[in-house]
């Protein structure tokens, strides 16, 4: 069951050097509940946290609350930048503070996609008095170079789809065989906002060149590991998703997270792989329901919450 959106302002701000990023922003600065981060994967963008966003700014699941779902540049309707070297971790981080800053932004439960993720176990190093909450959608402190190789070998070489219903063939052929729950509305739901149309044509929502970082990465050596900013979040509530077929967050992984992090919550989404689309109501409901549980947390200081 996918449920319903509601409506949001497109909002632009201005990143750490200018560059114009659009954010979608839901609900409002006066609603009661903790604000809520949402920050998405490599080559997604906010449009990937519509449902989520919706159920809670709605207060479906307790208060209401204000929601921000960030395009990072060159992704979604943030400009592209003509230098794809910054397309990196350290630029797109500082890009959010920038955001969170002119955005009001002072404390917030953050909720990272894969690399949104990476962008939350940083923040835990550059701005640490303003997370009280993470949810760590599919991503760990040390990344597998088997998917990493997976995702490599496609970003910005899919061929542009002639119509959603080719859209959706597309993603199936790339994706089925991690994603064997997905139905046909789920299917559907994923390509609309994988895809854009412009002009009379479909095309990816996000600059081809996200390819270029990649292809200067040898996955023969080890990836860079995130250890130290993942240990950042032990004060904080946290919630880890993985998705059952996940080829990027590996149970050994998991299992040592949990270890670091005693306190931590863990949901395996059965059927998806990496990453969980976070469009049932089963996600849904679970992260909001975190997030309703950190509220009354959320009005005290970082150093007063223990793991």
């Amino acid at each position: 069951m996918i449920l319903p959106q509601l409506p949001f302002e497109s909002r632009f701000f201005s990143g750490y050097d200018g560059l114009m990023l659009h954010v979608r922003d839901y609900g409002s600065t006066l609603d009661p509940g903790l604000p809520v981060v949402c920050l998405p994967g490599l080559t997604r963008n906010s449009a990937d946290f519509g449902p989520l966003a919706s159920a809670l700014a709605s207060g479906l699941f307790g208060q209401k609350r204000r929601v921000l779902a960030i395009d990072y540049r060159g992704r979604g309707l943030s400009a592209y930048d003509r230098d794809w070297r910054n397309y990196s971790l350290p630029v797109e981080n500082n890009d959010l503070l920038s955001v969170l800053t002119a955005a009001g932004i002072d404390r917030a439960a953050f909720v990272g996609t894969s690399r949104g993720g990476l962008h939350a176990m940083l923040l835990s190093a550059s701005r640490p008095a303003i997370i009280r909450a993470v949810v760590l959608n599919d991503i760990g402190p040390v990344v597998e170079p088997r998917g990493m190789a997976r995702i490599r070998s496609y970003v910005g070489k899919l061929p542009a789809p002639l119509s959603i219903a080719d859209a959706i063939d597309l993603l199936k052929r790339l994706m089925s065989q991690q994603f064997k729950g997905l139905s046909e509305a789920d299917w559907a739901a994923y390509a609309k906002i994988t895809f854009a149309q412009s002009n009379g044509r479909l095309s990816a929502r996000y600059d081809p060149k996200l390819m270029k970082p990649l292809q200067y990465l040898d996955l023969e050596q080890p990836l860079p590991s995130y250890w130290p900013q993942f240990d950042g979040l032990r004060n904080v509530p946290l919630l880890i998703f993985r998705g059952e077929n996940s080829d990027v967050l590996s149970v050994q992984t998991l299992g040592e997270m949990a270890q670091r992090h005693r306190a931590c919550e863990i949901h395996v989404v059965k059927g998806q792989g990496h990453p969980p689309l976070l469009i049932d109501a089963d996600s849904i409901g679970r992260i909001c329901d975190f997030v309703a549980k950190c509220d009354m947390q959320s009005q005290r200081a970082p150093s007063e919450i223990t793991a």
